[in-house]
């Protein structure tokens, strides 16, 4: 179990349309790629998991889309403000003996890809980001690629033939993170998903982020916020 921290806004800017960034600054020793902390809102007794964007000496940056009450109470935190907060949460992405890896994200799973791409870049990994929006207000900067209103999928055999990459990532909505997936598995490329899923209690107790997953041959549940949020691609038994 991750522990209590206390975070003291340093700014939280909107970055495009219904799109902010908030950076806090923390006593956090680490985090990596991939994990997420769980923000508590005023007046609110379940906690709102983010996914890390960056991670500074302290700094972690999240990004997050105005969707409801929590979302809107994060957004009204001024400068100085004092943020309670779990993390980091959750697994990291795998890079172990990789050389080239392509990254894909949609929408506001961008987040975790921009993590992932620096952590590469640190290790001297070669990498390609390909981003999707649904509208030109809606980009957020910091990819090698950028589609707007089309799909991200539909680019994927282009870059693979391209890249040939060992390993895929992504983060987004569950359909993209389906295709990728099925596109590792048809071409013989690994990959890792970093699910996005709604949780109540972000440590694996209440069950409520629970997948359906292959493993030693038989089918188990595991839960995203625990669990997870990176998966195997070829692993993921897809409810859509």
């Amino acid at each position: 179990m991750k522990k209590n921290h206390k975070g003291i806004v340093l700014y939280n800017e909107k970055i495009a349309k219904d799109t902010y960034k908030i950076v806090l600054k923390t006593d956090m020793k680490e985090a990596y790629g991939g994990q997420f902390i769980s923000i508590l809102c005023e007046n609110k007794t379940l906690r709102r998991p983010f996914s890390i964007m960056d991670f500074n000496n302290g700094e972690i940056t999240v990004l997050y889309k105005i969707k409801g009450e929590g979302t809107n109470y994060i957004k009204s935190l001024k400068k100085d403000d004092t943020v309670d907060f779990i993390g980091a949460m959750g697994n990291t992405f795998n890079y172990e003996r990789i050389k080239t890896a392509l990254l894909i994200g949609a929408g506001i799973g961008i987040a975790p890809m921009l993590f992932l791409k620096k952590e590469l870049n640190k290790k001297g990994i070669k990498n390609f980001l390909i981003t999707g929006f649904k509208e030109k207000d809606e980009i957020i900067e910091g990819s090698d690629k950028t589609v707007i209103g089309g799909s991200v999928v539909d680019y994927i055999e282009e870059l693979n033939n391209e890249l040939k990459p060992d390993i895929i990532y992504s983060c987004g909505p569950n359909i993209v993170l389906k295709l990728v997936s099925e596109f590792g598995i048809k071409n013989n490329v690994k990959t890792e998903v970093s699910m996005e899923k709604t949780m109540a209690c972000s440590i694996g107790v209440c069950r409520g982020c629970v997948i359906e997953y292959k493993q030693n041959g038989q089918t188990v549940n595991k839960t995203v916020c625990k669990d997870g949020p990176i998966f195997d691609g070829d692993k993921v038994i897809w409810q859509i």
